[in-house]
């Protein structure tokens, strides 16, 4: 059982940058693979980016390609999303989840039902 808390949204302006944090509780946080998906009003939930396990890979959304980069600190349990250059297209609740499995081919982790955890979300909104 793992539990995660979201932290960092909060209002900003197209181009400029916002950073997510997920810190998750439990003591074998190293072994999940972690993701922050995000869902708009109106609209599915979508990943955004994920990481294995290790923190050696990470595959993104063809709309955070270049602008978004997610990392993890597994001594601090903790998962990040750096936002650079965001659209208001890019306003949505983001949420983090995570998986008690070592996914190495990401893609496989790309979609909601994959993950087993989830944390409460928080709210990014970007003005134009």
């Amino acid at each position: 059982q793992v539990q995660l808390v979201e932290s960092g949204g909060g209002l900003v302006q197209a181009g400029g940058s916002l950073r997510l944090s997920c810190a998750a509780s439990g003591r074998t946080f190293s072994s999940y693979t972690m993701g922050w998906f995000r869902q708009a009003p109106g609209k599915e939930r979508e990943l955004v980016a994920n990481i294995r396990s290790d923190g050696a890979d990470t595959y993104y959304a063809d709309s955070a390609k270049g602008r978004f980069t997610i990392s993890r600190d597994n001594a601090k349990s903790t998962v990040y999303l750096q936002m650079n250059r965001v659209k208001p297209d890019d306003t949505a609740v983001y949420y983090c989840a995570a998986v008690n499995l070592p996914y190495t081919y990401l893609p496989d982790a790309s979609t909601g039902s994959r993950f087993d955890y989830w944390g409460q979300g928080t709210q990014v909104t970007v003005s134009s």
